[in-house]
């Protein structure tokens, strides 16, 4: 009876050994209105559907989007503006999640309005007495920019909280129009200083759009312009969306040379400094 006991304890051992370290790291992200990480985990890593998403793995490869509840920290300690610098809150500065900030308007955005709205967040790992701490963009942020800790607005902080596996706050939206981005920070802060950001991308509506331009009205004298015969565009010259790049093709943007280093076919986000493993510095 003693070997049988220590041997079903040894292979118990043995089984616990071959336990993924992660599954014991792996806590959350927000699920309403649904983080970009949340979105491009759902869309699929490797077929990701909307332009933004496949621009974010193009930028830093597909782990981060099975990895989507490790957007953290692990000595945060409260220390959030400190350690996270401007344009990189979406990752929280980490390498591996930089495809969450990239500065573009057509994330996938959930649909709001000002007054009450109900957060739900989903924690794969639960950890008791927490903190939460929800902020906006204030009126006027502009998505194509670098989103700056100035440009976060203070909704509401929950002390002292015991998530489940989803967790559900109400918070009031103030008035905004247009794309906006809701941030959570989840701060431990019992036995850990580890913290978890996010980004939701919501829109407001009424954010306006450019009217197409009027063609002027011909006059009697004037003579049609004929219209030109479209052609593709060609490598070389300045970045340009929807060109066929091939190894080795150099081109200009923002006032410096890149060459290519995979081909593909521009897609907007995928400007040269936006995706190291397209473009490189020449």
């Amino acid at each position: 009876m003693r070997k049988t006991t220590i041997a079903a304890a040894v292979a118990t051992s043995g089984v616990l050994a071959l336990l993924p370290a992660s599954a014991a790291n792996a806590h959350g992200t927000m699920s309403n209105p649904p983080s970009r990480v949340y979105v491009c985990k759902n869309e699929g890593p490797e077929s990701p559907k909307s332009a933004a998403c496949k621009a974010a793995v193009a930028a830093g490869g597909t782990q981060a989007y099975y990895d989507w509840n490790e957007v953290s920290l692990l000595e945060a300690g409260g220390r959030h503006r400190q350690i996270i610098p401007d344009g990189k809150l979406c990752s929280a500065g980490r390498e591996k999640y930089r495809g969450l900030d990239l500065q573009r308007a057509d994330w996938p955005a959930t649909q709001v309005k000002p007054g009450n709205f109900q957060l739900t967040y989903h924690a794969t790992a639960p950890h008791a007495n927490s903190n939460f701490e929800f902020y906006i963009t204030r009126q006027g942020w502009n998505p194509t920019m670098p989103l700056k800790w100035s440009d976060l607005v203070h909704i509401k902080t929950f002390n002292g909280q015991n998530p489940t596996t989803f967790t559900n706050w109400t918070i009031n939206l103030p008035q905004r129009s247009g794309r906006h981005i809701i941030y959570s920070i989840w701060q431990r802060v019992v036995g850990s200083n580890e913290a978890f950001y996010t980004c939701s991308d919501v829109d407001f509506g009424g954010g306006g759009s450019t009217p197409p331009p009027t063609s002027p009205t011909p006059t009697a004298t004037s003579k049609p312009t004929p219209t030109p015969t479209p052609t593709a565009p060609q490598p070389g010259g300045t970045w340009k969306a929807g060109t066929a790049y091939k190894v080795n093709d150099k081109v200009t943007y923002g006032g410096l040379t890149y060459a290519c280093v995979q081909a593909h076919t521009a897609l907007a986000g995928w400007e040269p400094p936006n995706v190291p493993a397209l473009w490189k510095r020449a």
